[in-house]
């Protein structure tokens, strides 16, 4: 999926744009699904690559959708991040490559990962 900024602009808030295209993070505890526990479907907010469950979502107490596990492997691309000071594993959409965000290797089992999902990379689907 080919979009200039511009195209991104038209179809995404400045906080979604800024998160999904320019990598930033949101603050903890202020995005709206941090603390969602309705069941359903969470999407890429930029392509509607479907992307987590809540079935797999879980509260990390770090004040950002967590989820031990994606529903899909191969629709999440993850890349070396050196920002800030530290080394981590982004996460993007394969699909479109919206920044996501992190995934760390302090989650519970079965997978022991904790992908730690910015709310406004995301479109939440209740089922």
């Amino acid at each position: 999926m080919k979009k200039t900024d511009d195209d991104w602009k038209k179809v995404l808030t400045p906080e979604q744009f800024n998160i999904c295209r320019l990598s930033e993070t949101e603050a903890p505890f202020t995005g709206k699904y941090w603390n969602n526990k309705l069941k359903g479907k969470y999407h890429c907010i930029c392509c509607g690559e479907l992307l987590f469950s809540s079935e797999k979502k879980y509260d990390s107490g770090t004040g950002w959708p967590s989820f031990w596990d994606s529903l899909d492997k191969k629709k999440i691309k993850t890349t070396v991040d050196y920002s800030n000071g530290a080394t981590r594993t982004e996460i993007k959409c394969n699909c479109c490559d919206s920044h996501l965000g992190h995934v760390f290797n302090d989650g519970p089992e079965p997978t022991k990962l904790r992908y730690c999902v910015n709310s406004e990379s995301l479109d939440f689907k209740k089922s």
